[in-house]
């Protein structure tokens, strides 16, 4: 099996409290592990090398014959290549050690990336940093269950009760639309060749997300650009795929198509109301207010239905937007603040007693 194994290191003063972090991504781009760990006291590059070991060491464990190693330090990457020397003393054995464990696999490559090419990596490292250690194997990649402690229930900080119901939230891949910044509501655009692509890249990840299987119920919009995103996930995942009418886009009546700036000149008074009220439609389309209603309605409907469960859920910015605000119960400034970028995942749980939780919010590390 060919794995590629991304890591990351850091430390909060150069010497100072340092972690590491690394990821397994399997054949499909699923997640099989992830590693992080606070180290001390140590150096940026400490923390980069012992990063590295853990990617490799948990890429063994899930027996991977063939690894390609990403890492934004450029440092560890030509040492690791050979083409660097490791000439600093508190290197060498680290170097070492990467060195054994990579002479177990019939071959490993090593490539830099830039740090926003790293981005899973990094999180796990800084979240070293804030104490908060993450051993995680996915038991449905290695053929045996994860153990029960590597994902942390927020139940025990909340004190919510009953078993959640897991959303998972997609945004639809690129269109035309979004390629050059247009309002795009109820405009029923198709997927660019990139958005495709992104789209099956989506597929792949909540594939090989926990609890996702061919009985994950996969609900969308109606509109094709997320048809054509929850098909590529029901490929994936080996589900079918329902149209929920309450998840589509907002109705931005005549300024569909047009730029923000167009729809500026063209409604200014209205306009610059819309983007502080959440109470004013535009002319001839929805308020936000109207689709809070609506994606709640569409909330409480899933809730009803699959409840305790784990559900696909493939929308739009504005609908995720506002199931990510119903989950943390704030007010509406969320929707101009929070950017979800095109094919990300976000991920709320609720609870049976009206608790809830954000998981996780405008994840990309699968595109």
């Amino acid at each position: 099996m060919r794995v590629a194994v991304e890591a990351d290191g850091g430390s909060r003063g150069n010497p100072g409290p340092a972690g590491y972090g690394a990821v397994v991504f399997g054949p499909t781009g699923a997640v099989l592990a992830e590693r992080a760990e606070p180290i001390g006291v140590a150096t940026n590059n400490v923390a980069e090398y012992r990063g590295l070991i853990a990617g490799l060491r948990a890429a063994a464990e899930l027996g991977a014959d063939e690894v390609d190693v990403r890492m934004d330090s450029k440092l560890v990457v030509e040492q690791m290549a050979g083409r660097w020397q490791v000439k600093h003393p508190a290197m060498k054995p680290l170097a070492a050690e990467a060195r054994q464990l990579a002479a177990g696999f019939a071959e490993v490559t090593y490539s830099w990336v830039p740090r926003a090419s790293n981005a899973h990596a990094d999180r796990l490292a800084n979240s070293a940093m804030d104490g908060s250690p993450v051993d995680f194997t996915a038991g449905a990649e290695v053929g045996e269950p994860a153990p029960a402690a590597t994902r942390t229930s927020p139940s025990g900080w909340t004190g919510a009760v009953g078993t959640p119901t897991k959303l998972l939230l997609v945004r639809h891949g690129q269109t035309p639309m979004s390629v050059e910044r247009r309002y795009s509501g109820r405009g029923d655009v198709p997927l660019t060749p990139l958005g495709e692509a992104q789209a099956a890249a989506a597929g792949r990840r909540v594939a090989g997300l926990d609890g996702v299987d061919a009985s994950t119920p996969v609900l969308t919009s109606p509109l094709g650009r997320t048809r054509q995103t929850a098909q590529a996930i029901a490929a994936a995942t080996g589900g079918t795929v329902r149209v929920l009418d309450d998840l589509v886009e907002t109705d931005f009546g005549t300024w569909e198509g047009l730029t923000f700036r167009e729809a500026a000149a063209r409604d200014p008074e209205l306009h610059g109301r819309w983007l502080s009220d959440t109470s004013v439609p535009p002319p001839g389309g929805e308020s936000f207010d109207a689709v809070h209603r609506r994606v709640a309605r569409a909330r409480d409907e899933v809730l009803r239905e699959h409840g305790g469960r784990t559900v696909v859920l493939v929308s739009h910015v504005t609908p995720i937007k506002t199931l990510l605000r119903l989950a943390l119960d704030v007010g509406p400034s969320i929707l101009f603040r929070l950017h979800l970028d095109l094919a990300s995942l976000s991920i709320a749980e609720f609870y049976p007693d009206g608790n809830a939780s954000v998981r996780l919010v405008n994840d990309i590390a699968h595109l």
